[in-house]
Parts: structure tokens; C-alpha cells; sequence
């Protein structure tokens, strides 16, 4: 072969060298436009499958929104049973009324050393434990709620035992309630998260029998309620000479309630007016007997910021101690003539922090008291003063079971100065439960 023909074969196997190259090198674009095509194509598809999710998300948030309304409407039928059973194991140092052992009362404390035994007791008790039900059920157009709950904890003419005492029973229609719940001069939700029972002293806390309306509803609401009176007597030293003073319910308590929510917490302002009266039993005419007027306001809230939660109330009236939580009397004699029983003034406080540390550990502490204004012819032995402080750790390992340990303290004073504590341990375990767990 001619040198001219070899140069000629090489250049064109070159030739056909760069040919084929060219030839990969297009297809390998083709495939990588190809490529960004199908990627481009499913990131649409990817976009239009996350806004078809979200829509059927909002469908189905309305559609569980009508049945709702519709329920309520009296469209639909529905009953709820729920409650809870505990155990509280209560070590005692120091020692309280034995019919209030399972709970912390400062004016079940003695003030008389060995009153009720020596120091130190323990118990346990499944009082607290609590049955209710819910029935919400149509009505024409619109239905009918009805709530009956109980626990085991007695009290009143059961004090000490283990019996049923009704925590509410009642019914609403539209804006009218009928029944026992609430007072509506109680804040609830200042009701901090404690194992005790009873809780702090200087709280307004009365279920109490009543027929409420509420005609403003929502994060602004405002209600006005006529409620079963009670007045609680202290005869003092006319009781010494020969008088048998008690109480007389000639109206019922008017009760009115302003309360304002928003993302972070509440605030709430109640007032009571009371018609207090009492007369002396036994007597012919039941005279001596005379009257006074009952008043109170009470303010409170709660207010969250990030882990923590701050509960506080205060409350002052004059013959409000038949709706404190804990300590008082409604009337008292200020001078020998037994016409002149006047209602007694009385300030509650109640200051809890709460803090919650991850999804299931929380604590919480603080401190409470109901202090009385006494008057000069009470007896030595009348309560004028009682605090209580708690503080505790509670653990969740599940939604339906708490456990925990509390640390709690109560003082009370007399009229005459006398004092007695109580210092106690309570450890508690509770499972929850509810119909729709089945």
C-alpha cells in the first residue's frame, strides 16, 4: 500500500472515529434532556399530589366540622361514658381530722396538740375515683345536653366514707342549664395540677344547684344564674347564753359571671349577691332573727408562655365562706344583741406555677390561703386563717395512666391565735378511660 493510501485510510477511520463519538455524545444529551424532562414532570406530579392531600385534608376537617354541628343541631345522637380510677397513698407526719385523712383541709388541722392521736398515719384510698356520662340528644331542631357525674370521695352527713357524691347532674338547652354544676362565682381552670383532692384553700369552689343563662357565648361569654343558698352561722358567744342560731335561705344567691379567652390564657371577673338570714331555733316565734347582705368578687386567670402556666385568683366578699373551697363562716356575732349577726368578711388567694419539662413529665407549686376578718364575740377556737402549699412531679407514660408525687403543707390559726400544721407525702396512680377507647 501507497503511503498516500494509508494517510487516506487513517483519516478516515478518524473520520469514522469522530462520527461515532458525535453520535454518543448526542444521544447521551438526548438522554439527559429526557432525564429532566421526567424529573421536571415529577416534580408537578409531586406538587399537584401534596395541594389534592391538602385538599382532602380541609374536606375532611369540614366534613368532621358538619357532623359536629350537625350533632349538635340534634342531627345525631351521642353518649359518652368516662372516668378514671386512683389510688392515693397518703403518709402523714403529723396528724388531721380522721374523716379527712385521704385529703388536705387546713381547717381540719387541730390546733390542740393530740386532739385526734399521735403524730404520723398513713392511708390509702381509692376515693377520688370518678364515673360520668354525656348524652347530647336531638331536639326538633336543635338538642339537649345532659351531664351526670360522681366520684367515691363523701362528704356532708357521708364524711369519712367511701360513697357516691354527685359531682354534677344537669341539662341544657340552648343557652338555659338546669341542674347541679359549677358555681358560676367559681373559676375551674385555676384549679392548678394536683394530686390532692381537696386543693388550695383560697379558692372559690362550690358545685352548686342553679338554673343559668347564658346569653353571650364564645371567646367573650357572660351568664347570670339564681343558686341554692346556704348560710353557715357562727353563733359564738351567743350560743353560750341560751341562743340556738342557724340559718335561714330565704332567696337564692344571684350569681354573675364575665369571662374573656384568647390564645394564651383567660381572664374571668364573677360576683355574688346573697340574701343571708338566721333565726333562733326552738323558740316560738323563732326571734331572735334578723338578715344582712352577702357580696363578692372574684378575679382570676391563667396565662401560658411557652412550658410554664400561671395560676392566680383573688377573691373578697362579705358572707361568701359557703363557696370557698375551704374555711369560714358566713355570719357572726358582733355585739350581745342577737339581732346584730352580720355577714363576715373574708380574702382568698391562690398563686400556682406550672411547668411542663417534655410531652409527659410536669410539675407544679405554689401556695394558697383564706383569711377571716373575725368578729369580738366568736369564740378562741373559730377559724381565722388557714394556708396551704404543695408542690409535686408527675409522670405520664401514656394518656390514659398518670403518676406522681406530692409534698404538701397546711397551717391553720384560730381566732385566739392557736395554731396546728400538717405535713404529708401522696403518691398517687391513675388510669383513665372513656367509651371511645373500645
Amino acid at each position: 500500500m501507497s503511503v498516500s493510501s494509508g494517510c487516506a485510510v487513517g483519516q478516515s477511520r478518524k473520520l469514522w472515529a469522530l462520527a461515532g463519538f458525535l453520535c454518543i455524545a448526542g444521544a447521551h444529551t438526548a438522554r439527559s434532556d429526557e432525564l429532566a424532562d421526567l424529573r421536571r414532570e415529577l416534580e408537578q406530579t409531586r406538587a399537584k399530589l401534596t395541594s389534592l392531600e391538602a385538599r382532602i385534608e380541609r374536606a375532611e376537617r369540614a366534613a368532621l366540622e358538619a357532623e359536629g354541628d350537625k350533632a349538635q343541631a340534634g342531627g345525631e345522637k351521642n353518649f359518652t361514658v368516662y372516668g378514671f380510677t386512683q389510688l392515693d397513698y397518703i403518709q402523714d407526719f403529723e396528724r388531721s381530722h380522721p374523716d379527712w385523712e385521704s385529703t388536705l383541709r387546713p381547717s381540719r388541722i387541730p390546733t390542740t396538740e393530740g386532739l385526734y392521736g399521735s403524730d404520723g398515719q398513713a392511708s390509702l384510698s381509692v376515693r377520688q375515683s370518678r364515673l360520668g356520662v354525656v348524652a347530647n340528644l336531638p331536639v326538633a331542631d336543635d338538642s339537649i345536653k345532659t351531664v351526670f357525674e360522681f366520684d367515691l370521695f363523701g362528704a356532708g352527713a357521708d364524711e369519712g366514707q367511701t360513697t357516691i357524691r354527685v359531682r354534677h347532674a344537669y341539662g341544657q338547652w340552648k343557652s338555659v342549664l338546669a341542674g347541679q354544676t359549677n358555681s358560676l362565682f367559681m373559676d375551674g381552670d385555676v384549679f392548678p395540677n394536683v394530686i390532692d383532692y381537696w386543693g388550695p384553700a383560697g379558692m372559690v369552689f362550690l358545685r352548686n344547684p342553679q338554673i343559668r343563662w347564658t346569653p353571650i357565648s364564645g371567646s367573650q361569654s357572660f351568664a347570670v344564674a339564681l343558686e341554692k343558698p346556704g348560710t353557715d352561722v357562727d353563733s359564738g358567744l351567743l350560743g353560750a347564753v341560751g341562743f340556738n342560731l342557724q340559718g335561714k335561705q330565704p332567696l337564692p344567691d344571684l350569681t354573675a359571671q364575665y369571662r374573656l379567652t384568647g390564645e394564651r390564657g383567660h381572664f374571668q371577673v364573677a360576683g355574688i349577691l346573697r340574701d343571708l338570714a338566721y333565726e333562733n331555733i326552738g323558740s316560738a316565734d323563732s326571734e331572735p332573727s334578723g338578715e344582712d347582705l352577702g357580696w363578692g368578687v372574684n378575679l382570676s386567670s391563667s396565662y401560658k408562655l411557652g412550658a410554664q402556666t400561671l395560676r392566680t385568683s383573688v377573691v373578697y366578699g362579705e358572707g361568701i365562706a359557703t363557696y370557698m373551697n375551704d374555711g369560714g363562716m358566713d355570719m357572726a356575732p358582733d355585739s350581745y344583741e342577737a339581732s346584730d349577726l352580720e355577714a363576715v368578711p373574708l380574702l382568698g388567694v391562690v398563686a400556682y406555677l406550672e411547668h411542663r419539662w417534655s410531652e409527659r413529665l410536669s410539675n407544679a407549686a405554689g401556695y394558697s390561703f383564706t383569711q377571716v376578718d373575725n368578729y369580738a364575740l366568736q369564740l378562741n377556737g373559730a377559724f381565722e386563717k388557714g394556708e396551704y402549699a404543695s408542690m409535686n412531679l408527675l409522670y405520664a407514660p401514656s394518656d390514659k395512666l398518670l403518676m406522681g408525687a406530692e409534698y404538701l403543707w397546711g397551717q391553720r390559726t384560730d381566732f385566739g391565735g392557736a395554731s396546728g400544721t400538717d405535713n404529708r407525702l401522696q403518691f398517687s396512680v391513675k388510669y383513665s378511660f372513656s367509651s371511645s377507647d373500645f
